[in-house]
């Protein structure tokens, strides 16, 4: 059985037919087992005998939009995926906080051309691209209030809205999830 997480994109815990109790009964109906949800911004977890991601996702999105009728793009990773981007600690010795976000932007399929430099707004700094995991890792200073980065606004424009990001945090939080159930 092989362990997945499903990253959907543009999930909001307050959005029409997004709570998790809903999002959990789609991947149920879709017969994958130990569906679980982690936080309230579409990150599910779930077991497939299925090996054909590309397939899944297919098969996800469908469904989201048939039962829920949510046009969300959905982005599904391995635990063995997740594990290695989290082993190759892209981030030494820094804390993802209230000031500081550690990112991880997961593209749904690897870009043709990646750009890995800081990006102009000056609050962001692109630490580098991780192919096995198809995503850019970044820190964001968010410590003025008075200004606003752009980096996930310019990545959109950039390589489309096939992608999502989620912090560091909560890709840990994903990971001990699929480890635990």
């Amino acid at each position: 059985m092989n362990q997945y997480a499903a990253l959907l994109r543009g999930i909001a815990p307050s959005g029409r037919n997004q709570s998790n109790d809903q999002l959990r009964g789609v991947f149920e109906r879709l017969g994958f087992a130990k569906v679980a949800s982690v936080l309230a911004s579409g990150n599910i977890v779930f077991d497939s005998p299925e090996a054909d991601v590309p397939a899944i996702e297919e098969r996800i999105e469908a469904a989201l939009v048939a039962d829920l009728e949510l046009n969300s793009r959905t982005l599904v990773r391995s635990l063995d995926e997740l594990r290695a981007l989290l082993a190759s600690d892209p981030f030494p010795g820094l804390t993802h906080g209230r000031g500081t976000y550690l990112t991880v932007t997961f593209f749904k399929e690897a870009p043709a051309n990646v750009l890995v430099t800081d990006h102009p707004d000056g609050l962001t700094q692109v630490v580098g691209y991780d192919p096995a995991a198809r995503a850019v890792l970044a820190i964001t200073d968010n410590s003025d209030p008075g200004r606003t980065p752009d980096f996930m606004v310019w990545l959109e424009k950039s390589y489309g809205k096939s992608i999502t990001t989620r912090t560091w945090l909560t890709v840990e939080r994903i990971v001990r999830k699929l480890e635990s159930r």
